[in-house]
């Protein structure tokens, strides 16, 4: 199997967590470690799917069958990122407005993407396969 294959979903979440990261620091003016996860700008899941689209066409075209199903795939998280996971970031909201100040944690809110943080993980994605196709093909 062609290496880029691998690099380029591992590259395109190594820059976007890396982006995540820098953006919820500046956000909260100081390293947001306990940010990580789910949720916020730009969308690491969105990055992995599109990254993969985007290396495939770039090695093999549009015409490989392989393109459907990464396609296929892509769409499915994204829309799970901005529906299900809305939702259940709603409902999180919801819960730890209820449970108040008992002992129990709160919930993680932020789990859920708007549309400006998928596109701008589909574009970093599609950069992360570009780079990486580039290099490879130098």
């Amino acid at each position: 199997m062609e290496l880029s294959y691998l690099v380029t979903p591992f590259l395109a979440w190594l820059i976007t967590g890396g982006v995540k990261f820098l953006i919820n620091s500046l956000r909260v003016k100081r390293l947001a470690f306990d940010l990580i996860g789910y949720g916020g700008m730009p969308s690491n899941h969105s990055s992995i799917v599109s990254s993969t689209v985007a290396i495939i066409i770039f090695n093999d075209g549009l015409q490989e069958p392989a393109v459907v199903v990464a396609l296929a795939l892509a769409f499915i998280v994204m829309l799970d990122a901005n529906s299900l996971r809305q939702q259940v970031s709603k409902h999180a909201k919801a819960l730890n407005k209820i449970n108040g100040k008992h002992s129990e944690p709160p919930l993680r809110e932020r789990i859920g993407h708007t549309r400006s943080e998928i596109l701008a993980g589909v574009v970093t994605g599609v950069c992360a396969a570009g780079l990486v196709f580039y290099v490879h093909n130098m």
